[in-house]
């Protein structure tokens, strides 16, 4: 579980881009939304350790982790993966950039080959293992960092803005892979699609200027999004 605790953040002067943040990222999915400019991505970022907060406690299994040290904050970090919103890839393969988190974990270049290779298959991505970055398509890039990001097997995965850019079908695939996950993992979605999130949502945080303004059961806000929508 990651719980964040009266959490407080700016990226400058007082200017709080979050403001007293109260919430526990669970097992299961939990999606957030928002307007642009409300928050969703920072406090991903901040439940990820990317970013410390101004105030406030980052608890990763009951640990505040902002208090380790550096060694034990790469071991809690491990645990954790983060998929920005716009796709970041090292130079090289699309190979290469998949098994890149399993190759500084210890695995073998063939062990890292082989679930690549069996998360290239679930995404649809076989067909482009050998060509480098620089050429693919936006779409093609979210895949790939998803990619990456999957095949590391992960306690907890926060998604920003997974499924932008991506044909419908390929949406629905995606989705499917991240519901299949839910009762094993803890899921955090910021998303500006909330019609092929909220489906597979187990609790739904809305935040507004900085601030949560509802936490809630999907059922309770679906019907509201599909009329906005």
């Amino acid at each position: 579980m990651i719980v964040l605790r009266n959490i407080w953040f700016s990226y400058v002067d007082e200017n709080y881009v979050l403001k007293n943040i109260n919430i526990e990222f669970s097992r299961g999915i939990t999606v957030v939304l928002g307007p642009n400019g409300s928050g969703k991505t920072t406090l991903l970022k901040i439940a990820s350790c990317l970013y410390k907060p101004i105030r406030g406690e980052v608890l990763i299994d009951d640990i505040n982790y902002w208090n380790l040290n550096e060694e034990e904050k790469i071991r809690f970090r491990r645990k954790i993966v983060y998929v920005h919103e716009k796709p970041i890839l090292l130079r090289g393969s699309v190979l290469d950039n998949i098994i890149y988190g399993l190759i500084i974990r210890g695995y073998s270049r063939d062990e890292a080959i082989k679930k690549a290779h069996k998360i290239s298959k679930e995404l649809n991505i076989t067909s482009i293992l050998s060509r480098r970055t620089e050429t693919l398509s936006i779409g093609e890039r979210r895949l790939v960092t998803l990619a990456r990001a999957l095949v590391l097997d992960t306690d907890y995965l926060l998604l920003d803005d997974p499924i932008a850019h991506l044909h419908p079908s390929t949406r629905e695939l995606v989705v499917d892979i991240v519901r299949s996950m839910k009762d094993e993992k803890v899921i955090a979605i910021a998303t500006h699609d909330p019609l092929s999130t909220l489906k597979i949502a187990s609790k739904v945080i809305i935040l507004d200027s900085g601030r949560i303004v509802n936490i809630s059961e999907p059922r309770n806000i679906i019907d509201k999004y599909i009329l906005e929508y």
